[in-house]
């Protein structure tokens, strides 16, 4: 059978294919389609000369498949109906009602942000549940598929296509303490490449950007301790001598509650870029823009949450400001 001419061929006549191949009988056919018998025998005629196969031949009180409209029927039914939904308009969404999955790709670099994005669904969308996936290599491409509804993204690196970007804001680097640190009293370069620092690896994939600057000025860090998340950071810092570099979003739930000091490093490092991704596919989606909105939204709120906080607790030795209240 030689190839068919796609830009010749009408949709239609494979919807009341479909049809035909499901009553076997011309009659309930165009009752179901609310066409005429002729009308529809006519679109029969039509496919058939087509795709030069009979596809339906007349056995006793019904019609009888051929082969090939057996495999074209099996083929055809899931395409016609994911060019239905394409066409579709997007069903409502009630976050009240909803009984939704979504799906998000964050670091764990904020206790705080986790859960405040699942105390805001309890309180919105109490039937919704969220599955948090850790970054991976192929995140951009689960994105871009639709099978993550939205992740982050730090840096400036080119977007694979498929995938739209929400600017958010950047983030900035300070140093981090426990409040009796001798460093603290005397801070400065001296400091900086004295006293051991931890390091968060959260992506081993790309360098950090402390790391990109301070190579080749003198002012490497001597790497104390490495350690996989966020979730012993605050501990750590508050029981021994190290020091910690990290955007302050990362910082916010555990300046208080540890006592812990901020610091302008002594090198400066530039803020690094950061968007929020997600498929072009679930641009228009309800639920997926509800759910892109409440991530966002969160992410803002917590990050100005971080900027005041740090405000309390940050020592500028540059401006003679002394350590802040206890």
């Amino acid at each position: 059978m030689s190839k068919i001419d796609l830009s010749r061929l009408d949709l239609n006549l494979l919807v009341v294919f479909t049809v035909l191949m499901r009553e076997r009988n011309v009659t309930r056919a165009a009752e179901d389609l609310g066409r005429t018998q002729s009308a529809v025998s006519h679109s029969l005629a039509r496919l058939r000369a087509q795709l030069g196969d009979p596809l339906l031949i007349k056995a006793g009180g019904r019609m009888a498949p051929t082969p090939y409209a057996l495999r074209l029927h099996d083929d055809i039914v899931p395409i016609l109906r994911s060019i239905q939904h394409v066409v579709s308009p997007p069903e409502p969404f009630d976050p009240a009602t909803s009984r939704r999955q979504f799906r998000i790709a964050f670091p764990d670099n904020s206790r705080a942000f986790l859960t405040n994005i699942y105390a805001r669904v309890q309180r919105e969308a109490p039937g919704v549940a969220v599955e948090w996936l850790t970054p991976s290599a192929d995140m951009l491409p689960m994105v871009a598929g639709g099978q993550i509804d939205i992740c982050e993204l730090a840096g400036s690196a080119p977007l694979p296509e498929g995938i739209e970007a929400h600017q958010g804001q950047p983030y900035t680097w300070m140093t981090y303490m426990r409040r009796d640190h001798p460093a603290a009293r005397n801070w400065g370069p001296a400091a900086w490449k004295t006293w051991p620092h931890v390091k968060v690896s959260v992506d081993t994939r790309s360098p950090s950007p402390v790391d990109e600057v301070t190579r080749g000025s003198g002012l490497t860090r001597r790497i104390g301790a490495r350690i996989p998340n966020f979730a012993s950071l605050g501990p750590l810092l508050a029981r021994t001598d190290f020091i910690a570099t990290l955007p302050p979003i990362t910082m916010v739930d555990v300046l208080e509650e540890y006592d812990i000091l901020a610091l302008q490093p002594p090198v400066e490092i530039a803020p690094m870029p950061l968007r929020f991704l997600w498929s072009f596919r679930l641009s228009n989606d309800p639920g997926s823009r509800w759910f892109r909105n409440l991530v966002i939204e969160t992410f803002s709120e917590l990050h100005r949450k971080a900027e005041v906080t740090l405000a309390a607790r940050w020592i500028d030795r540059a401006m003679g400001k002394g350590a802040p209240r206890a």
